[in-house]
């Protein structure tokens, strides 16, 4: 008696979409929650912003008697102001990376290869590059490495310390000679909302989002 034939057995994991290319890094769920998370984070910190035309109240500015009174008046009008500070503070960012295009692209590849190669690739998918499989602490050491070279052996780290400087100056001269006394400050002291919560909604976020892929690969 002849044996049935043999039926092909396929295995789903190694199936490929068609197109034969698989799936992309950026639809991840971990990166689309991250997405997600962080715009809410941003909307809701934006909606609380102070009115523009109080931070520039020229009847408003006089110069404090002494440097205990300018470092007071820098911590109540950054405790009031601080969403208006922290969007001066990105756009001078901004402004020094949209003069310098070179290394707006250096931070924006940097940045992708982060995303894509470490962060939010599948743990199932190795990284093959030029025809050279690289494990994962591999790929994590090499990205270290190139934000080290990235940052600080190149203008980028000196660019970005700049802008920041110039950014914080005019924040604190602006904070010393704004006088607070007209703004209601006793409704901000107590709780951390405002861009400081959204930092830290952000950082938790990307932790949450990105403790599956990362727990996995440790």
């Amino acid at each position: 008696m002849a044996s049935p034939p043999t039926l092909p057995i396929s295995n789903p994991q190694s199936t490929i979409p068609s197109g034969g290319q698989s799936q992309p890094a950026i639809a991840t769920p971990a990166f689309r929650a991250f997405i997600s998370r962080l715009s809410d984070s941003v909307r809701h910190a934006f909606s609380q912003r102070r009115p523009w035309m109080e931070l520039i109240d020229r009847s408003a500015l006089n110069r404090p008697d002494s440097v205990s009174e300018a470092a007071s008046r820098v911590r109540k009008n950054f405790s009031y102001f601080r969403i208006n500070y922290f969007t001066l503070l990105a756009s001078v960012l901004a402004l020094s990376l949209l003069s310098h295009p070179f290394s707006l692209f250096v931070l924006l590849c940097l940045l992708a290869s982060w995303l894509f190669l470490y962060i939010f690739r599948p743990s199932d998918q190795p990284l093959v590059f030029f025809g050279r499989t690289f494990s994962d602490r591999e790929t994590l050491g090499i990205l270290i490495v190139l934000t080290i070279v990235v940052v600080f052996l190149t203008s980028v780290g000196s660019l970005l310390i700049s802008a920041l400087m110039i950014g914080l100056a005019i924040v604190c001269v602006h904070g010393a000679f704004r006088v607070p006394e007209d703004l209601f400050l006793d409704d901000q002291e107590p709780a951390a909302t405002g861009f400081l919560s959204f930092l830290g909604g952000a950082a938790s976020s990307a932790a949450a989002a990105a403790a599956p892929v990362v727990a996995s690969r440790v």
